[in-house]
């Protein structure tokens, strides 16, 4: 939670500092800025901590306990999904409503931009918390798993669009960009969150938004396609003697006590 509060007080303090309006556009930067971290809250909830969550607890034993409860890895795998879609509409809520009072921050004018804002939002997080899952039944121990995400995720908040027009990057680094969801997270959620003018930073002059369903679906379908069967495969290689290893290997290493 501690992180999560700490990423709404930097997009406040970035949003309050900023003072230009977006290049070509009346729209001020500020409002560019609390909209593409919005995207990169929903982000970080599939991609950093769901992967961290579940080394963390395969690590600890709680995947091992779970499939000797009647009903357990069902259960786990429903409490994770709502403990993820509360973080992230918590963290959402806290940043729009945060910003609109703080920082004059931008909010969905009329239906049709909170509709916007929903479905965003809804198939943000379907492309990015299976492909968390995924990502978090191959990763090899938290510590790991911190360093290994971390990285990326940084290199795709800088160059995603979510802290200053994607219009000012280099061609190369707007299709690398391009290739994940972020990049469509926050070119979605700035359809919901800015006015139709501020469409004249973007790359194509438009939100596009039927191409952002269409590759927030694909990177959900592919996320869904690669989580089931790695899950299934991390549960059936989990076992007494496994736990029992991991533990006397952190304990030499210092990890753990001995």
């Amino acid at each position: 939670m501690t992180g999560h509060l700490s990423n709404v007080v930097v997009a406040l303090l970035i949003a309050g500092y900023l003072g230009d309006d977006v290049p070509g556009t009346r729209t001020p930067m500020a409002h560019l800025v609390l909209a593409g971290f919005a995207a990169y809250l929903l982000f970080q909830v599939g991609l950093v901590n769901l992967p961290q969550m579940l080394v963390t607890e395969r690590e600890e034993g709680a995947l091992l306990r779970l499939r000797a409860t009647p009903d357990g890895i069902p259960a786990y795998l429903v409490a994770k999904g709502l403990l993820v879609v509360v973080t992230a509409a918590g963290s959402l809520v806290l940043l729009l409503g945060a910003g609109a009072l703080l920082a004059d921050g931008p909010l969905p004018q009329g239906p049709a931009g909170w509709l916007t804002l929903l479905w965003v939002t809804t198939l943000g997080l379907l492309a990015v918390v299976p492909l968390g899952a995924a990502i978090g039944a191959v990763l090899p121990n938290p510590r790991e798993a911190l360093a290994l995400i971390m990285l990326p995720t940084m290199g795709l908040l800088v160059t995603s669009g979510t802290v200053f027009p994607i219009t000012s990057l280099p061609v190369p680094v707007q299709q690398v960009a391009s290739v994940f969801p972020l990049k469509w997270m926050a070119q979605g959620l700035r359809a919901a969150l800015l006015p139709d003018a501020a469409r004249a930073a973007e790359p194509a002059g438009a939100w596009e938004l039927p191409l952002v369903a269409l590759v927030l679906t694909a990177w959900a379908v592919l996320g869904f396609l690669l989580a089931v069967p790695l899950l299934r495969r991390a549960a059936r290689r989990e076992s007494g003697s496994r736990l029992g290893a991991r533990h006397r290997r952190a304990a030499q290493s210092g990890a753990l006590p001995t």
